[in-house]
This record gives structure tokens, sequence and C-alpha cells, in this order.
């Protein structure tokens, strides 16, 4: 036996030079269906209970699935159970079609349709392996052997069906699947299944599903697609039939071959929620089609709560959905980059600047609100994150819009703080080095009492008067000071105490609240006598005061500065 990759044998494509599928795109969605409740649950390590299997069917149908698998029910008891407890709990609604699974065996056949009395709308899903490799090395047979399966199992599908039809009103519809199509010679699928649709005597009025599982998915998904075009070109009587694909994740490619299979001509889409799925998985039907809704293409699924969806998930299977699984995972609306948070931040601020009608945010593909995510944990805090991102987290949970200028220095302040933690920092540890940092400031200055009023003489400009009291070196000092404004005021009054070497040079003011009771806060920005920059930050309800509060702050950081 050859040892390593040379032991494997190269996929061999579909000759397709004149292929169409590359220049197409996805406009609208398929038919969708979930096969959670046979694919996804057989593949679990503990298989979901009846309840547990309930709430799931639930969340499937309040999704906007209208066709669900819910089992194999000839081969399981449990299966058997869940499809019984459904029909007999009047649990499907009536736009909803439930799905059972057989193989192209008589004696199953017989007892799936035992199983599903009383169901108003059902597609009975069967199958036989068709591939090179089973045929060789499980069931010893040639082609016309699986065929001659298929037809005998399609033929006494029709039969049952139309008793059934005739005994109940039941809407019955067929779906076959060449299972392993991926691994079965293309012209050798488009055989047996010509020769199925024609044995169910399927019409453009009643098609039939044709289902083309990529079972193993065994080379790219442009191969896939090419197999799924090659198909529909070739097909006899393709008005008669709705071609479904059913891929598996083996290479990791599952959502790119669906995509692709759509391009390709494909009308109806089987997967499951989070790509749960024997071995690597199935195609993950909420990303193929948040995938489309990002596009501007309504997927006719509903996962505007995507979070609950999830903990149901997670809960029924005990499977668990990765930090960086596509739009569901708890950190893919996160950025720790510094450049990302800044790009999200400016373009956060764009779209509400503009109002703008489209979503255009750098990084963020998706609106998270569009699944039930907030803002708030788009950018998280830790060693790696940039100026901008401390900002944000101060703009978006708390209010506090700090100036540009101002990013560099608060967001050292933050890195210092995530390097001695060795690791993220939340909201709340943002803020409190902040409050820390600038608010909490009191030394060496205290401004214990103060007083503003204006003097106005005609023909002059208007004077602003300040009088208080400024606590430092142990005792309180008396300072006033006469200007054209608070600020200036303010200044002129700390130069009666030999404060004289600091310069004003900008200020920023804001509301952190809306209504009567909001607070003022003042963003201020001094150079140092030794020609530094330093900012300082006043909160009151009068702006004024707010501005003064950061004078003082901004000095006292100053002076902390020189120890």
């Amino acid at each position: 036996m050859k040892q390593g990759y040379e032991k494997y044998i190269p996929f061999q494509p579909v000759a397709l030079p004149d292929r169409q599928w590359p220049d197409k795109i996805i406009e609208k969605a398929p038919i969708w269906c979930s096969v959670d409740l046979r694919d996804g649950n057989q593949a679990l390590v503990n298989p979901m209970n009846l309840e547990e299997k309930l709430a799931f069917f639930q969340t499937l149908v309040d999704i906007g699935f209208k066709e669900i698998e819910v089992g194999f029910p000839s081969a399981s008891e449990t299966e058997y159970e869940i499809l019984r407890t459904l029909i007999d709990r009047r649990l499907i609604p009536d736009d909803v079609t439930i799905q059972v699974l057989v193989q192209a065996r008589p004696h199953l056949i017989h007892k799936t349709f035992e199983a599903i009395r009383g169901a108003k709308n059902v597609i009975i899903h069967f199958y036989n392996s068709t591939s090179t490799l089973q045929r060789k090395v499980v069931f010893h047979t040639d082609m016309q052997g699986v065929i001659d399966i298929a037809v005998e199992g399609a033929r006494l599908i029709r039969q049952l069906t139309e008793e059934e039809a005739a005994r109940s009103g039941a809407n019955i519809r067929y779906e076959y699947s060449p299972e392993s199509f991926s691994g079965t010679e293309i012209d050798n699928a488009v055989l047996i299944c010509q020769k199925v649709i024609e044995e169910l005597g399927a019409t453009p009025e009643k098609k039939v599903i044709l289902n083309l599982p990529n079972t193993v998915e065994m080379a790219t998904p442009n191969c896939y697609a090419d197999q799924v075009e090659y198909f529909c070109r070739h097909l006899p009587g393709r008005d008669c039939a709705i071609v479904s694909i059913h891929p598996h994740n083996d290479r990791g490619t599952a959502t790119a071959a669906t995509e692709l299979g759509l391009m390709a001509g494909a009308d109806r889409v089987e997967g499951t929620l989070f790509g749960n799925g024997e071995r690597t998985g199935n195609a993950d039907i909420m990303n193929v089609a948040m995938n489309m809704y990002s596009q501007g293409v309504d997927p006719k699924l509903d996962f505007s709560n995507l979070k609950e969806i999830r903990e149901m998930y997670e809960r029924c299977t005990e499977m668990k959905v990765g930090e960086r699984h596509p739009y569901a995972g708890e950190l893919v609306f996160t950025a720790f980059s510094g450049s990302h948070q800044d790009a999200i931040k400016k373009g956060l601020d764009y779209q509400r600047e503009h109002d703008s009608e489209y979503w255009e945010i750098p990084y963020l593909p998706l609106d998270p609100a569009d699944v039930g995510r907030a803002y708030e944990p788009i950018i998280r805090i830790n060693s790696q994150s940039g100026k901008g991102g401390a900002a944000f987290i101060m703009q978006q949970n708390f209010g506090y819009d700090m100036p540009k200028a101002m990013h560099p220095e608060f967001g050292a302040v933050v890195k210092a703080a995530c390097d001695a933690a060795g690791r993220e920092l939340q909201p709340q540890e943002v803020f409190d080095l902040f409050q820390k940092e600038y608010l909490d400031v009191c030394e060496p200055y205290a401004l214990k009492s103060y007083k503003l009023y204006e003097e106005n003489h005609v023909g002059q400009d208007t004077q602003v008067h300040f009088e208080g009291n400024l606590y430092f070196q142990g005792q309180g000092h008396t300072v006033s000071g006469v200007g054209n404004g608070p600020i200036d005021a303010f200044f002129k009054a700390l130069q009666t105490v030999g404060i004289t070497d600091y310069t004003f040079q900008s200020y920023h003011e804001h509301a952190v609240s809306q209504g009567a009771d909001s607070q003022a806060i003042s963003y201020i920005q001094l150079r140092t006598p030794q020609g530094g920059i330093v900012f300082g930050v006043g909160i009151d309800p009068n702006i004024s005061l707010a501005s003064i509060k950061g004078i003082v702050c901004a000095i006292n950081r100053a002076e902390a500065q020189k120890k």
C-alpha cells in the first residue's frame, strides 16, 4: 500500500467546458428543508429525547421552515415516536410538510406508511446508494442492480401513496436521493433519476424532488457545481423535478458548495442549523441564509433572535457553537485590533451623521442588531486594542464622547491596565479606569466653592467674574479673576495664587444624558509648563463649572506626572 498522500485517488472532474454557473448570482431563496431531527440527531453523542426534539421542531417552525425531516420512523422506535407525537398532538402547522426518510426496501417502506397515517402533508424521502465505491465494496453489484432497487422502491411507494391518498386525502409527495451522488458517475446519476421519475409518474404539475447528496465532500465546490449543472442540463423531464442539494462538510466547504450548487441550478437545499451532522457535519442553513441576507436577498427564514436559537440548539444537542462560527459565534461581532476598532467607530459615526439607509460599516458585513445582538460588545479591549477601542466603549456604553486628540492618552491608560491584568477588560472596568484617571483626581488642587457672575456695561463687552476657594497645601485660598468668559476668568483667578504656566488649548463638551437633569461633561486640553499636552475632565449640571472642573483635573494630572 502506498504511504501518505500517494495513497489517495484524486477526484475526476466533470467535463463541462461551457459551464454557466460562474456567471450566475443568487437572487432568491431556495426551498429550505431542515434535516436537524434526522441527520443532525443521528450524529449526536447523546441523541435528543422526545421533549428536546419537540422544542427543536417548534424552533424550526418559528424560524420559517416549511419542510422539516423528522426522522427515519421505520428504522428506530425513538424516531417513530417523534413522528407519532407530532401527528397525534396536532403539532404540525398546516403549511408545514414533514419529511420522513426510508431506504428503498419494501418492508421499511410499508412500515413508513403506517407511521405517517394522520399527517396532512408528507414527503416520502427514499434513497439507495449509487456510488462507484459502494457498488464495489458494499453491495457487490453493478449499476443496473442499484437502478432496479430504486425503481422497485419507487413503484411500491407510488402504489402506497395512491392508496393512502384515496383513504385519507393526505398530500404525499416524493423525494429520491441517489445517495453518494458526488461519488457516482454523473451519467449514471442522471440515468437512475430518470428511471425513478418515470416510475413515479412525475409531471410539471406534480414534481418529484431529486436530491443530490454530497454525502462525502470529495472535491472543491466548483466540481460539485459542475455535477449539479450537468445533471440539470441532461436530465430528461427536468421540468418535472425539483432539484435539491444536500452538501456535507468533509472538506470544510459545505457553505461554498451550497451556494455554487444553487448557482448551478438547484431549487432546494437540505441542511442543519450550525452545520451539525455526521463527521464534519452538513451544510449550515443559517450560514447560507444569512449570507443571502447580507447581500440584500430575503432568505425567507428568520434568524433575528439568533442568540436564543443558538441557546436552544446547545441545550437540546449538547453541542457547542464555536466562538468564531459565522454570524452566531460569541466573538464574530467583536474587534480586538486597534485599526479595526477605529474603522468600526468611524463607520458607526458616519452612519449616524448621514442617516444612511444602507449598512456600510468596515469589518462588519452585517448589522449585529439584525440577529439579535447589541452594539455594546462589538469592541472588546485587550492589550492589542488601539487608541480608538477604549473611546468607543466609553461612547457606546456610557455616553462619553472623548475628543479624538484624547484617544491616545486614555488608550495608553487602558493598554497598561490590560498588560497588568493579562486579559481583556470588560466595559465597566474601562469606565472604572476613566473614573480613576480623570473624575476622582482631587490633588493637589481642589475647588471647594465658586461663584460666577456677569457684568454688562453699555458699549463694552460682557465681563465674567469668578470668585472661589481653591484648596491646596493644606489650606484654602481665595481666588478671583475677570475674563471674557468663565474659562478665561478662572485662568486669571489661578494666576493670583501663582499658577501661571498652564496654557489653554481646547475644550470639547456635550451632555451625557437627555432631559432637564442631564449632566454636562467637558474635556479640557492644556499645554503644561514642560510643553506637553494633558487632558482633564469635568462633570457638572452647569456647563461652566464642568469646564472649570476639567481645568483643575488637567492641572492635577500634570502635577502628578511630574512625580
